[in-house]
C-alpha cells in the first residue's frame, strides 16, 4: 500500500514595520503612565495609598453626621408637634372649664394667671428642648460642611497626584478646607445667619406670649 506523506509547510509572516511601531509606542505608553510611574515609586504609591485611606474614613464620617443631622430634625419636628398639641390642648381645656362653670366666671377671672403661668412654664421648657437641639443641629452642620470641604480638597489631590505621576511634588499637603474659598465670595452678616438659624425658637418664643394673655382673654371675656 501507499503511505501518502503530509508535508507541514511554516509560512513565515512578516511583521510590519508601522504594526511594530504601534505596539512599542503602545508599550512605551504604558510604561510612561502616571499610574504605572506610581506603582513603581514607593514614595508616590505609599502617599497615594494614605490619601484614599484619609478619603475613605472621611465619606464614613460624612455619612455618619448626614444621618445624625436626620435624627436631630425629627427630633425637632416631634417636639414642635408636642408644643403644638399641648396648647392645643390647653385652650381645649380651659374653654371647656370656662362653660361649665359659668356661676364662677368671677373667680376664675381672678384666678386667671394660674393656667397662663402654668402654660407660659411648659411652652418655655420645650422652647428650651428645642433650642439645645437646634444648636447642636448647627454644630453638627459646620462639623459637616468643614469635612466635605476636606473631602473635597483631598479628592483633587489624589487626581493630581494620578495625573502627574512621579513629577508630584511629595511635600504638597491638602489645603485646610477653611482656606478654600469660592471665586464668589460671600459676605453673611452675623446677626441676620443667628437669625435664620434660630428662627424656630423666636416663632415659637412669640408664640408663647401671645397665648399668655390668651387665658384672661378667655376667662374674664
Amino acid at each position: 500500500m501507499a503511505e501518502t506523506k503530509e508535508a507541514h509547510v511554516v509560512v513565515e509572516i512578516p511583521v510590519d514595520e508601522e504594526h511594530q511601531q504601534l505596539q512599542n509606542t503602545i508599550s512605551s505608553a504604558i510604561k510612561h503612565h502616571p499610574l504605572m510611574e506610581i506603582s513603581q515609586s514607593p514614595g508616590h504609591l505609599l502617599l497615594l495609598k494614605l490619601w484614599q485611606r484619609e478619603e475613605d474614613i472621611l465619606g464614613r464620617k460624612i455619612a455618619i453626621k448626614e444621618t445624625r443631622l436626620d435624627s436631630i430634625k425629627r427630633e425637632i419636628f416631634q417636639l414642635c408637634c408636642f408644643f403644638f398639641i399641648f396648647h392645643g390642648l390647653f385652650l381645649t381645656i380651659l374653654f371647656t372649664s370656662y362653660n361649665s362653670d359659668e356661676s364662677h366666671q368671677k373667680g376664675s377671672c381672678q384666678r386667671w394667671w394660674i393656667p397662663s403661668v402654668l402654660s407660659v412654664l411648659t411652652s418655655l421648657f420645650i422652647v428650651f428642648l428645642i433650642q439645645m437641639k437646634l444648636f447642636r443641629y448647627w454644630k453638627v452642620s459646620n462639623q459637616l460642611q468643614r469635612e466635605r470641604n476636606n473631602n473635597r480638597t483631598l479628592t483633587r489631590c489624589i487626581q493630581e497626584l494620578r495625573m502627574k505621576g512621579a513629577s508630584f511634588d511629595l511635600s504638597k499637603e491638602p489645603q485646610n478646607g477653611k482656606r478654600m474659598k469660592s471665586s464668589s465670595v460671600e459676605i453673611k452678616w452675623k446677626p441676620l445667619t443667628w437669625l435664620s438659624q434660630y428662627l424656630i425658637t423666636i416663632c415659637l418664643a412669640c408664640f408663647t406670649g401671645l397665648i399668655f394673655p390668651t387665658s384672661r382673654f378667655i376667662l374674664c371675656a
